[in-house]
């Protein structure tokens, strides 16, 4: 069997530690225009805490489509985070959108920037950033990013990377379970700062990879699009 025509199927009854389970792929014998996303799934997949690995493009790939692909990925990861705080994120406790004490971002799924509880906000931002990374009016391929459309990435990471912040001040046994297994903050901060996606001061979580301790940033109130 060659790589190209190994089957990539989780058949019914297939154990979930089993899923996936299928040969690595190169990336040059990905033949599909779904190959950056397959390609960086299975990076993941081996290990999700090796970030340099991951987020390293490859020879001959489109700068512009990698950094869309690697975004569209965290925030399907960050749906399984979003999972685990509804286990202890109501409105009644977190009624507002926050991080520190200092600021209280305002959800841009509404006509009017409005405060939105902070599981409202997750599943908001979450929602918003999957309908405007699948629009075919801004990302009608998966190959080529048009200039204009890929300034729009920059305003997506501000607002999903909220919900790790969030996580982190009000809910840090969660966040740890979570990012113990993913790895995904430290390797969402290594990926909005090598692509100048989002600036070190407004990353808050305390991290090496960020270099900052206890940052700030406040909220725009901008529109999602």
């Amino acid at each position: 069997m060659t790589f190209t025509s190994a089957l990539k199927r989780n058949r019914p009854g297939t154990k979930a530690s089993e899923f996936c389970n299928w040969p690595e792929v190169p990336f040059e014998e990905m033949d599909s225009t779904l190959a950056v996303q397959q390609y960086i799934q299975q990076l993941i997949r081996k290990d999700p805490s090796n970030i340099d690995t991951i987020l390293t493009l490859p020879d001959n790939q489109d700068q512009a489509a990698w950094k869309y692909e690697q975004l569209r990925q965290f925030c399907m990861e960050l749906n399984g985070l979003a999972v685990l705080l509804q286990k202890q994120c109501f409105p009644s406790t977190c009624n507002q959108m926050t991080s520190t004490e200092q600021w209280i971002f305002l959800c841009a799924a509404h006509k009017t920037p409005q405060e939105c509880s902070a599981i409202d906000y997750t599943r908001h931002t979450l929602d918003g950033a999957a309908c405007l990374l699948n629009s075919n009016k801004y990302f009608p391929s998966r190959v080529t990013i048009k200039e204009s459309s890929e300034g729009k990435l920059g305003s997506v990471c501000r607002r999903v990377y909220r919900i790790f912040s969030h996580a982190y001040f009000h809910h840090r046994g969660l966040y740890e379970e979570f990012e113990g297994k993913t790895s995904l903050c430290k390797r969402f901060s290594t990926f909005v700062l090598r692509n100048n996606l989002m600036t070190p001061d407004t990353l808050l979580v305390p991290m090496e990879v960020t270099q900052k301790g206890d940052a700030t940033v406040a909220d725009t109130g901008e529109s999602e699009i």
